[in-house]
This record gives structure tokens, sequence and C-alpha cells, in this order.
């Protein structure tokens, strides 16, 4: 019997939609796998911010409905694009090896960015994503930005047009144009999205065959960094409309270290300063790392830190 693995239709999406078929044609080579691709809402409306339009859900929706109509098995989504609360009638199968995390500058570096602005001139950086937005105006001091959205072919041909975009690393390295990465910067300074780098694998509630096949293919540490992360975002309130940020990784004594950054608003497009102090237009930052070994309850307790954080403020 077949299994048909529904995924987006974009290079990224089929290479990530590849991989789990690949991983999965090791450990069952008779297998027979279909790649199931489909259009979202997100990928359709690129003209608009993904706020707008429903959030990062979007880009899961379509391919959700086609394995709970039964018209796949399996839906590959990039962790970050997935919902912290799971839809009802699917399960969280799997999470493969994570790949990196960091997001990285592709155009000028932190460097340069800061040189522009100190001739007098503020540097404009192109993202669609308010949580990147609001560490890079903390990091650069004075910035611009620009919207920018798309499949990652898209964004590189617009790159020209501004001092820099920001994408993550992981997109460029598995699409073979890592030479495109100007400088990756620390998670400890641009906390990532939850779930970025890492694959997300669902499968029917009830599946018990697909469920514990696709269970042959998942990395427990990945897992769990991943459960921390999303814990912190279903914490947040499950689809958190705010600039909002985590990444979990295991210390070398075998505990976990969570990384989370919130915002308590989305910063307004333009020119934007020392927004890790304060915004001075409503808005603030706020960071915390935490400790310990309950992946779940460590991201729950840092979401509960910083909306404590930015409320008070």
């Amino acid at each position: 019997m077949t299994l048909r693995i529904a995924t987006r239709a974009s290079s990224l999406a089929r290479w990530q939609a590849d991989h789990v078929a690949q991983l999965l044609a090791r450990v069952r080579p008779e297998r027979a796998v279909e790649i199931v691709p489909l259009s979202t809402e997100g990928d359709r409306r690129t003209d608009v911010p993904l706020a707008e339009i429903g959030g990062k859900g979007v880009f899961c929706k379509e391919v959700q409905r086609a394995v709970l109509a039964g018209e796949a098995d399996v839906a590959v989504h990039s962790a970050k694009d997935l919902p912290a609360l799971t839809t009802p009638g699917l399960v969280l199968a799997a999470v493969p090896r994570r790949g990196e995390p960091r997001d990285a500058l592709v155009g000028a570096g932190t460097e340069e960015l800061r040189r522009i602005a100190g001739t007098g001139r503020v540097p404009v950086v192109a993202s669609g994503s308010a949580r990147r937005r609001v560490q890079l105006a903390g990091l650069l001091g004075t910035v611009e930005f620009a919207e920018l959205r798309g499949n990652m072919a898209t964004r590189l041909d617009r790159a020209g047009s501004f001092d820099a975009i920001v994408v993550a690393t992981v997109a460029l390295q598995r699409l073979g144009l890592a030479d495109r990465l100007t400088e990756v910067l620390p998670e400890t300074v641009m906390v990532p999205q939850v779930g970025q780098g890492a694959l997300a694998v669902e499968c029917r509630a009830g599946d018990d065959e697909t469920v514990a096949l696709l269970g042959s293919i998942e990395d427990r540490p990945s897992r769990t960094a991943v459960d921390a992360e999303r814990g912190f975002l279903a914490e947040l309130g499950g689809d958190c409309s705010l600039p909002a940020g985590a990444h979990c990784r295991f210390t070398d004594a075998g505990t976990l270290r969570l990384d989370a950054v919130l915002a308590s608003s989305v910063p307004p497009t333009g020119k934007v300063l020392q927004a890790d102090v304060d915004g001075g237009d409503g808005w603030s930052l706020a960071r915390t790392t935490l400790q310990g070994t309950d992946a779940t309850e460590l991201g729950r307790s840092a979401a509960r830190e910083l909306r404590g954080r930015v409320t008070a403020r």
C-alpha cells in the first residue's frame, strides 16, 4: 500500500517531504511512497502580511485537510509553521533530527548595517517576521524595515532592493544556496522562531500503523526541544500574534536550556531605536533564559515570565 505524503508545493517543502520519504525508505524500503504537493493560502497570498490572513497556520491547513479527508496519509510541515495546538483528528507523530535553527542575513551583515547607520542613512532590512524585526531593532539600534514574503527564490531575487534580508539559515542550506548567507546570527542574539529548523510529521489519530512507522524516524532530542518551544507558544495562546521566539537545546550537563523572547506588540514599520530596552512607541521587548528537565513546563514557565514582564511595562 502506497503511503501518500502531503506537502506544500514550494521547492523547500518538496525537499522536506522527499527527506521524510528517504528516512522512511531506510526503515521500510519495501513501502512505496507518493508525494502529494498542495497549494496553501499562505503560498497564494504573498502580497498580504501573514497576520492579516490568519497567522502561520495558513501554511498548514490545506495540507492537514488532505490528511483528514483521506486524500493523504501523512503531512510534512516546517515545525515553525505549525500552531502549538494540534488539530483535532491529527497527531504529531514524528520530529526527525533537527537542522540549523538560526536566522541569517543575506546582503549586509550586522557590522555593515551599523556602518551604514553611522553615515546618517538608515539601513533598510526586509523581513515579514515581526519577531525578527523587534530583535534586529535592538541589535542594530537604528533600522528601517520593509515587508518581504514569498518563496525563497522570490526573496533572494529581491534581496538587492534592500541593504539586507533575513532568512532561516536552514532554508538556504537545504536548497543548496548556503553560499548566499552573509552572517548567521547566534540564537542567543536572535532567538529563532518556535520549531525553526525542525520538521513536523503528522498523521491521523488512530492510524496506529502509520503512527508506529513515523515513530521510527523520530529523533528524541529534537522532539524534546521542539516540545519545549511549542509549550512556550501554547502558553501564549497557540498561534500567538505577538512577536515571540524560543529555542531549546540540551546543555553539556544533560538539562534543557531555553532562550525565549516576547514583545508586547508589533512595532511600526520604519525607524526603530533601541527596541530591547523600550520601544518608545508603546511596545517593549523582554528576554529570558531558563533551565530545567521537563520540556513542556520549561516552555510554559518562560512564557508566563515574559508575559508578566511585557504586561507590567
